[in-house]
């Protein structure tokens, strides 16, 4: 997958993650940890820990993307497996995390629309959105690129004595795609 060349100074540059980026993407994911509204996570975690978890996003299977701006990863959009059995090889969770002083600024809908040109080519069909309920921010963005609800889990998850729904939200990419 080649990279997006940036159209303007203030425009990312949408490519393939690099070794490199995992602690960028780490930083990112561990600042959304204390919101308690991105991520199932407590505590933070290591570069160390998700060494693994960045090598198996092979880029010709599940990559993640990263919007670089100037040099510095900003944001990044995993595809991960939904669910390690062959006949949901057309399947895959779309993980969406930005820094939050690049929040605002657009950058998840860039990879978002980056991931979902991809998405064919790499033989995946249908995306999955899995988020807490309560996360707007999250939901809206997946609205906006015609992911749609496909189900509630009603406080499923615990975070400091607090139950909370998570919502699914999917995509099928040879589908029309929903307007609102």
């Amino acid at each position: 997958m080649r990279d997006v060349p940036a159209n303007a100074a203030d425009e990312p540059v949408i490519r393939v993650a690099r070794l490199p980026d995992l602690t960028p993407i780490v930083g990112i994911y561990n600042a959304s940890i204390p919101s308690r509204r991105s991520t199932a996570d407590l505590e933070p975690v290591t570069v160390e820990s998700r060494t693994a978890w960045f090598v198996m996003h092979a880029p010709d299977h599940r990559p993640i993307w990263v919007a670089d701006l100037d040099g510095e990863v900003q944001a990044w959009l995993s595809f991960s497996d939904y669910y390690g059995r062959p006949a949901y090889d057309s399947t895959v969770e779309v993980g969406v995390y930005v820094a939050p002083e690049a929040q605002g600024r657009g950058l998840g809908g860039r990879l978002l629309e980056h991931a979902i040109a991809a998405a064919p080519a790499l033989g995946v069909r249908t995306l999955l959105w899995i988020t807490f309920a309560i996360n707007g921010g999250s939901v809206q963005l997946a609205h906006r690129y015609g992911f749609r609800r496909w189900g509630l889990l009603p406080r499923v998850t615990e975070l400091e004595g607090e139950r909370k729904d998570i919502e699914i939200l999917g995509l099928e990419l040879d589908r029309p795609r929903p307007t609102d």
